[in-house]
């Protein structure tokens, strides 16, 4: 059973835990790694080096687009590939994200997350919050209350 008087709020807090997640990964890799130091280990994980802005940038202004609930489930589908590229250059390493240079399970939780808040919707508090269009799948829609 899904609890409406709380489900908004819930969204939220996964919305809000996404983008903080997003803006923090962005921050690290300006003021820890560096732009020439993430380029670096784009080229030594099999990714061009020139992706490094285009990266930083989706994560920074995908972050905060997502914290604010502006088209932020759009957002989570658009930043799905950069999800999922961590998890692919993490995957080699094992499964817990401690082991040595990370492991895969914390970018494919996070994958999961943006899928979640894709399907939830963005919950309380969004500021320009988007609707999916009710497919042929609508019928099939668990009544809920």
């Amino acid at each position: 059973m899904i609890d409406n008087r709380f489900a908004p709020y819930g969204a939220f807090a996964l919305r809000a835990g996404l983008g903080i997640m997003f803006i923090a990964h962005a921050y690290l890799k300006i003021a820890v790694f560096t732009v020439p130091g993430f380029a670096g280990f784009l080229g030594q994980v099999g990714f061009p080096g020139f992706l490094a802005w285009p990266i930083i940038l989706a994560e920074l202004i995908g972050g905060l687009a997502i914290l604010s609930g502006f088209y932020a489930r759009v957002v989570s589908i658009v930043l799905l590939p950069v999800l999922l590229g961590a998890l692919l250059v993490h995957a080699p390493n094992g499964w817990v994200f401690n082991a040595p240079n990370g492991g895969w399970e914390y970018p494919a939780f996070l994958a999961l997350a943006a899928v979640v808040h894709v399907l939830i919707g963005d919950g309380a508090f969004a500021l320009k919050p988007v609707g999916f269009p009710a497919g042929p799948a609508a019928s099939l829609r668990p009544r809920i209350g």
